[in-house]
């Protein structure tokens, strides 16, 4: 490990911290009807997707298939969902929210971030932040339990050897099918601010951690310290200039990952030219337009999410407006971009007065690399074809409950006269936004976070 950077030690604070929660003991909850319903409707979906035949097109008609949260308007802070991710396989899907709860969702029906890791075992393992910690968790079933042991009475404590006066042979009893979610180790006290991405490296052993100003190593089997790779604090904090916004692994070398910053700039690191990655070994930043230069310009270059594509050959970074494809081998300027929410630009001067300029969307890609999709305001989401060059404006709304209910495209008026299915831009509600987005691996299938509800939507030709 020492190879791999500056060795951080996990060091207790000065100063005492404020009392937090006993830990968590592990936790057993029966599988409950929404399991088996989202599990039915992931099932449907794939089974659909492999018998049906596309249209002459090959456009993708988005239905709506599900919705998962409360119906009520009166929605608390810590009920909104603040990442979604589907694990590798696509079997499962996670949820956490501002209260730092974490929520799985399975298709079989027999927090800030979440990370799961590739599958060795019957178990499931994910990471999941609050804050400056990170927990890694174990995710596993079990439909059977033993009884009748020899040396642990009925309520789980040891027996008193000299109480024992017989032997017998433990039985096996059959349980109705129950999840078990516990936290397996902790990596706590290495981040001095808010973590704000975590990636799993290829090779499954460690993974990396990102705050404001630094990026740091962690083995999952060490929580005791992490090795930090990059630190971009200045000795005197007012010459500060840039922050980390965004940090991933590259998905096939292990030596290899990027992080993004407020500047609108990517680095791509090597960790074998160097133990410190302070020194990048390429950087991709795209020349700004003289004739666009405005006082909101830094704000709304600051790139919220960078992901790369899974054949590890493309990126896609995510700033207020638009959404650019890079190619790794060009660092000069993106290869595509597609803009978001354009006719947002006249409101600027409002989003910042209300803060809406400063919110992260996230982006994602579909499991072939052929479509990109990312979120907007009025629970609106974007998807774009990248080889027809075709996008959709689509609505994740409460009024469009029904099952099989295909999406209508949205358009947005800027100015004239409104068509009658448009909505004119005067009408957004900013305070309904879609940050949070997955792609199901495999399938046309997937998550959209609004709010305290998780929408999903299968593909239907």
């Amino acid at each position: 490990m020492g190879r791999w950077g500056r060795h951080s030690p996990v060091l207790e604070p000065p100063d005492p911290p404020p009392p937090s929660p006993p830990p968590l003991p592990q936790r057993a909850f029966m599988r409950q009807s929404s399991f088996t319903k989202i599990g039915n409707m992931l099932n449907t979906a794939i089974n659909i997707n492999s018998a049906k035949k596309p249209h002459g097109n090959g456009e993708a008609a988005w239905c709506f298939s599900q919705i998962k949260g409360a119906l009520d308007d009166d929605v608390t802070d810590a009920d909104i969902i603040s990442c979604v991710e589907f694990n590798h396989d696509g079997e499962l899907l996670a949820t956490g929210d501002k209260g730092g709860r974490v929520v799985i969702f399975q298709r079989d029906p027999a927090s800030k971030t979440i990370r799961w890791l590739r599958r060795k075992n019957p178990a499931h393992f994910l990471l999941s932040t609050n804050d400056k910690t990170v927990k890694l968790w174990k995710v596993s079933e079990r439909d059977k339990s033993f009884e009748g042991y020899n040396t642990k009475g009925e309520n789980g404590l040891t027996k008193d050897p000299q109480n024992i006066t017989a032997l017998r042979v433990p039985s096996v009893k059959q349980i109705p099918l129950m999840v078990e979610a516990s936290p397996r180790r902790i990596f706590a006290n290495a981040h001095t601010y808010h973590i704000n991405s975590i990636s799993v490296n290829s090779d499954q052993e460690t993974y990396l951690s990102a705050d404001d100003l630094r990026i740091n190593l962690w083995h999952l089997e060490v929580t005791k310290e992490s090795f930090n790779i990059v630190d971009i604090k200045p000795t005197n904090m007012e010459e500060l200039t840039e922050v980390i916004t965004a940090a991933e692994f590259h998905p096939t070398e292990c030596n290899v990952f990027v992080y993004s910053s407020s500047k609108g700039t990517i680095r791509l690191c090597d960790m074998r030219s160097s133990a410190l990655c302070d020194r990048h070994s390429k950087q991709f930043e795209e020349p700004e337009n003289p004739t666009n230069r405005s006082f909101f310009s830094e704000i709304i270059s600051s790139i919220s999410d960078v992901k790369l594509s899974n054949s590890g050959r493309y990126m896609i970074s995510r700033d207020y407006l638009s959404i650019k494809v890079w190619d790794l081998h060009m660092e000069t300027k993106p290869i595509e971009t597609y803009v978001v929410h354009e006719y947002l630009r006249a409101k600027l001067c409002s989003l910042y007065e209300n803060d809406c300029i400063f919110d992260k969307f996230e982006c994602c890609w579909n499991g072939k690399d052929t479509s990109i999709m990312t979120g907007s305001y009025n629970n609106f989401f974007r998807v774009f074809d990248r080889n027809t060059k075709k996008d959709v404006t689509l609505e994740a709304s409460r009024d469009f409950v029904k099952p099989k209910t295909v999406l209508k495209p949205r358009k947005v008026c800027t100015g004239g006269k409104r068509k009658k299915d448009e909505i004119s831009v005067d009408c957004l509600d900013f305070n309904k936004k879609i940050l949070h987005t997955a792609w199901h691996p495999q399938e046309n299938i997937i998550a959209v976070a609004a709010t305290n509800n998780l929408f999903i939507f299968q593909d239907k030709f």
